[in-house]
């Protein structure tokens, strides 16, 4: 990818003088190397918050069994989200045969993939050692720690704003046809891990438009070459939306109507200010907001206004819809990725060499110290207080239970779970016959399940508590139930767990139900 204008280097001076720093030193040798102490900062992310929740959590968080389970059936949409989060879950249970820690890890790749991408884009803008302070202030904001081991739709997306904003740049500065090409693929790909990828292309799209010098590359074929290739990668997912009837836009209404009653007018701007308030302790911690001594020519203006569009803009805006919205308290966890970059464009000409030290140290504390939290407040909640999480289930017992409950009341294998969505899917799990997962027991949502399967396979019926719910007592009728107790917590009694199975035959199953039984919070 060649064809930049200008030299990439001479848009803004390199970063920190050597001089006066002990050349025989680790940490000299990191800041004459930033790509070194980049990959310490993901390699320690990485292992962190891999091994953490892979030890404490007995099963998953619910949007990643969620995204196991409907991995499996390979379809492009479901009628949440277009199903990339999904593929990859499932393709990391393909190649390690475990439902246990590899979503952890998948989920810390993406991670570590934003922060690259990140430091390249700011790297490009801002010099080499700007952009490492950037990326060493993104482990303080809260987006980038405690929530990244429920790994779906939203922290799929975050490598692909890093990398739409990256490559938009170098193709709007003067980058040749591979530029343009890849921004085109990526941004159509970006659609596949959760459509609101498509507000940060309207804001790139924006962008493109009102600067002179990104205007100027509309009168060459690159453009339009990468938007075709947008298109072609995105129509599919057009026509499955079509397909489908546009649920996930019905998802969408009905999920905004449960948040507006159910969250306080301000609730979502309480958890952004909430999340960045490390970012801002970091900051103040490393020096970059005090005064500067030296006055130092400015960032050029064209890269301070596509950092605060592109960097800024969507987040602020998804904040102020949120005043008349229901909107998602982690829908924003992508948002963040140049927040740093922005912090540096503004106060990089503070950073010295104690300001980047300091800025690494609290980058390390921040990570070591944020997963060592999580861990225990993870298993007192479990263990000690009693509470239910999605993490706490028995995860493993339920699914061998499951089978054996199966395979002593019908022949053939495990092939399809409902009931009580949420404990069926854990149910199917790590089950070794892989069912599927008859979510709401409704085939507007699940459309892999049909009624000839049905009757051709039966199904297992999974739900907790005492008794059979209402819901549920026109699908078994005088069907047998087996109630299990299963241990779950050091402190609180054992749940009690339902298991039916209706074999296959059986005929009169009450197909039709009605979309609104649906979950609104899954």
């Amino acid at each position: 990818m060649t064809g930049i204008d200008d030299s990439i280097d001479g848009w803004l001076p390199a970063g920190l003088p050597v001089a006066g720093i002990d050349r025989s030193s680790v940490w000299s040798d990191l800041l004459r190397h930033p790509w070194h102490l980049l990959a310490l900062l993901c390699l320690v992310q990485i292992v962190c918050w891999t091994v953490v929740p892979a030890l404490i959590d007995p099963a998953p968080p619910g949007d990643v069994v969620e995204g196991f389970m409907w991995g499996r059936e390979w379809v492009l949409l479901t009628y949440k989200h277009p199903q990339l989060p999904g593929w990859l879950l499932e393709t990391s249970h393909l190649l390690t045969g475990s439902f246990r820690w590899p979503q952890y890890l998948l989920a810390q790749l993406t991670i570590s993939l934003t922060f690259v991408l990140v430091y390249l884009l700011a790297r490009d803008m801002l010099g080499q050692s700007r952009a490492l302070a950037a990326v060493l202030l993104m482990p303080s904001v809260y987006f980038f720690g405690w929530p990244t081991p429920q790994f779906n739709h939203d922290y799929a997306q975050m490598p692909f704003w890093a990398a739409i904003c990256w490559l938009l740049w170098r193709a709007g500065r003067g980058g040749g046809p591979g530029w343009w090409l890849a921004l085109g693929l990526v941004s159509g790909v970006g659609l596949y891990a959760k459509f609101s990828t498509g507000l940060l292309l309207a804001f790139g799209a924006l962008w493109l438009l009102s600067d002179a010098r990104a205007r100027s590359r509309l009168a060459t074929p690159w453009p339009w070459l990468g938007l075709a290739v947008f298109l072609a990668v995105a129509a599919p997912l057009a026509v499955e939306l079509y397909r489908i009837d546009f649920l996930p836009l019905t998802y969408f209404a009905d999920r905004d109507a449960w948040v507006t009653e159910h969250r306080a007018r301000l609730y979502y701007i309480g958890v952004q200010v909430a999340g960045l308030s490390g970012f801002l302790l970091v900051l103040s911690i490393s020096g970059l907001l005090r005064r500067s001594p030296d006055p130092e020519a400015p960032v050029e203006r064209g890269i301070l206004v596509y950092l605060v569009w592109m960097g800024l803009g969507p987040a602020v805006l998804i904040m102020l819809a949120s005043l008349f919205t229901g909107t998602g308290e982690s829908w924003g966890a992508p948002m963040y990725n140049l927040v740093g970059v922005v912090a540096l464009a503004f106060l990089g000409r503070r950073l010295g060499a104690f300001e980047m030290r300091r800025l690494a140290i609290c980058a390390f504390t921040c990570i070591v110290t944020m997963s060592a939290a999580y861990a225990a407040i993870r298993w007192t909640d479990c263990n000690v207080r009693g509470r239910m999480d999605a993490v706490c289930w028995p995860a493993q017992p339920i699914s061998d239970e499951a089978e054996a409950v199966w395979h002593a009341a019908a022949p053939g294998r495990l092939d399809i779970v409902g009931g009580d969505t949420n404990l069926a899917m854990l149910a199917g799990l790590n089950a070794y016959d892989k069912p599927s997962i008859f979510t709401d027991l409704n085939m507007r949502f699940a459309p892999w399940i049909t009624g000839r399967r049905l009757h051709d396979h039966g199904m297992l019926m999974v739900w907790s508590g005492r008794g059979v719910p209402p819901s549920l007592r026109a699908w078994l009728g005088n069907i047998p139930v087996k109630t299990v107790l299963f241990n779950w917590s050091r402190e609180a009694p054992p749940v009690p767990i339902n298991f039916a199975a209706i074999p296959p035959g059986t005929r009169y199953l009450p197909l039709a139900v009605d979309s609104r039984t649906r979950h609104q919070r899954s």
